[in-house]
C-alpha cells in the first residue's frame, strides 16, 4: 500500500482516484477545486482531502493529476500553493491530463529540481474506460520511474504503456485523437449515407463491422448516432481542445494532418449548433440538420 494523492475530481478522475482506494488499497488523499466533490468523494469513498494541492500532495509517495488543460496543470502543480511544493524527495507525480508535450517537460524539469520524479500519463477510453477502470494509459518518461509507478496506474487500467522519454505519453496521445477524429468522420458519413439510401442501418452495421471497416467506434456508438442520442461521453469541448494541441504539435515537427484539421472545424461548427457538450460521435448531426 502507497500513500497517494489525487488532484482533480472530474468524470474522469473521480472513479480513477475511487479504483486507486477500493482496488489498490492505498491510502489516498483528494483535492479538487470545487470542495463539495472532494467532500463526496471521501464519504464514498473514505481516505482524506486536502484544502490545496500542496496540502494533499504532502507526504504522498505518488501523486496524480487529471485537470482540464495546460494552464490548469500549471497552476495545480507549481503555482501557488501547487503539488509540487508539497512533494517529499523521491515522490512521483503522475499527470493523466491529455496536455502539450511542452507542458510535460517543463513539469518534469521542474520536478527533477526537487528531486521528484515525473510522468506524462494522458488516458483513452473515455467516461466509461475511467468508470469501469479499464483505461489505457500512454506514459512518457524514465523506465525505473515508469517501473515504481505502474503497479499504481494499473489499479484504474487495463493497458499501461511506455512510449518513450517525457512527452511520448502525449504524443501518443495525439496519435489517438488524430484516429478517432478520422475513424468519426467517416463513420458519420457512412451512416448518413446509407439513411439516404434507404438502407437497414443496424443490418449494414451488423455486416461490415465484422470486416475491414470494422471498429470500436462503430460497435459502440452506431446505435446512439442512429437514434441522434450524443450524450454518452467525450464532450465536442473537450475534443477541439485536443485537436489544438494536435495541430499545434504539428506544426512545430512538420506533420501534415489535412483530415484532422478539417474534422476540427466539422467540430466547431457542431458547436455553433450547440453541441458542445454533445458527444464525438455528433459529427453525424452536422450532416443530418
Amino acid at each position: 500500500m502507497a500513500t497517494v494523492a489525487f488532484i482533480g475530481l472530474g468524470v474522469m478522475g473521480y472513479p480513477m482516484a475511487g479504483f486507486l482506494k477500493t482496488r489498490g488499497g492505498h491510502d489516498v488523499c483528494v483535492y479538487n477545486r470545487t470542495q463539495e466533490k472532494a467532500q463526496q468523494w471521501v464519504e464514498q469513498f473514505g481516505g482524506t482531502m486536502g484544502p490545496t494541492p500542496q496540502a494533499a500532495a504532502e507526504g504522498a509517495d505518488f501523486v496524480f493529476a487529471c485537470v482540464g488543460n495546460d494552464d490548469d496543470l500549471r497552476m495545480v502543480t507549481t503555482g501557488p500553493e501547487g503539488a509540487l511544493h508539497g512533494m517529499k524527495p523521491g515522490a512521483i507525480f503522475i499527470d493523466n491530463t491529455t496536455a502539450s508535450a511542452e507542458v510535460a517537460r517543463e513539469l518534469h524539469a521542474r520536478a527533477t529540481e526537487r528531486g521528484c520524479g515525473f510522468l506524462d500519463a494522458p488516458v483513452s477510453g473515455g467516461q466509461a474506460g475511467a468508470e469501469n477502470g479499464v483505461l489505457t494509459v500512454m506514459v512518457g518518461g524514465d523506465p525505473a520511474t515508469f517501473d515504481k509507478a505502474k503497479p499504481v496506474i494499473d489499479c484504474y487500467a487495463r493497458m499501461v504503456g511506455l512510449m518513450g522519454g517525457v512527452g511520448a505519453g502525449q504524443l501518443t496521445k495525439m496519435v489517438n485523437q488524430i484516429c478517432i477524429a478520422g475513424l468519426l468522420q467517416g463513420l458519420s458519413e457512412g451512416i448518413h449515407f446509407g439513411k439516404a439510401a434507404g438502407l437497414d442501418i443496424a443490418r449494414v452495421i451488423e455486416v461490415i463491422s465484422k470486416g475491414a471497416a470494422g471498429s470500436w467506434q462503430m460497435e459502440n456508438r452506431h446505435e446512439t448516432m442512429n437514434r441522434g442520442e450524443y450524450d454518452h461521453g467525450f464532450a465536442v469541448d473537450w475534443m477541439r481542445k485536443d485537436l489544438a494541441i494536435v495541430l499545434d504539435e504539428a506544426r512545430q515537427n512538420g506533420a501534415s494532418l489535412p483530415v484532422t484539421a478539417l474534422v476540427d472545424q466539422f467540430y466547431r461548427d457542431i458547436q455553433k449548433m450547440g453541441g458542445n457538450r454533445w458527444d464525438t460521435s455528433s459529427l453525424l448531426a452536422r450532416l443530418e440538420r
